[in-house]
């Protein structure tokens, strides 16, 4: 039998267990980097996609008003966001979902900002990650599956002057979304900006062109 876990994310305290990835400290970059580009942004909701036990877009849109909207496929994720997401007591709603991302978005919702989490670990180094389960770390062999999942749907999701930001592994895996979305002047979204966080990890913010 799993035991909950707490921990602390920012000012919120998270609860999770074995059966979802461990909330990553250094993470709360990713909150931060998405409240602040709120701050800015016309009215609208957040999604976040696969988005663990929800502690990223909790922290994110916390202090707001705004309706947050949190995918995962895996149940007990899902359960642990609900959970976070009381705890938490937001101003805004928050709307869990359990489904393929692909899926778990209406055709006509649109959103001012997203935020995703993949998995981004290739899969031939997944090992290295014993206690993580293998389906919340593992995005392929080269780390990009889910990733591009991820793009796509944000190219469908967001409004005019919209926002993915984007969690990967590598500052190589940030260049491959760049040339991809370079070439490709017809789905409108390009890296606007790349944060590095040495070997914790990458942010990318993809942002909607004219």
């Amino acid at each position: 039998m799993s035991r909950t876990q707490q921990t602390t994310f920012g000012d919120l305290t998270v609860a999770f267990d074995d059966r979802v990835l461990r909330p990553r400290p250094w993470t709360t970059a990713q909150s931060y980097w998405a409240a602040d580009l709120l701050r800015d942004a016309p009215d609208g909701p957040v999604l976040e996609l696969c988005a663990g036990v929800g502690h990223i877009g909790l922290l994110a849109t916390v202090g707001t008003t705004r309706r947050l909207v949190l995918v995962d496929l895996n149940e007990a994720a899902c359960d642990f966001a609900k959970a976070n997401a009381q705890a938490a007591r937001p101003t805004g709603s928050v709307d869990v979902r359990h489904g393929r991302l692909e899926e778990a978005v209406g055709r006509e919702e649109r959103f001012v900002g997203i935020i995703a989490d993949p998995p981004w670990v290739p899969s031939d180094g997944t090992g290295r990650f014993p206690e993580d389960p293998l389906t919340a770390i593992d995005g392929g062999a080269d780390g990009m599956d889910v990733a591009w999942r991820c793009i796509d749907v944000a190219g469908e999701h967001l409004t005019e002057q919209g926002w993915l930001l984007l969690q990967l592994g590598t500052a190589q895996q940030a260049d491959a979304v760049h040339e991809r979305l370079a070439s490709a002047p017809e789905r409108r979204l390009k890296v606007v900006e790349v944060r590095e966080y040495g070997a914790s990890g990458v942010l990318v913010n993809v942002s909607r062109t004219g």
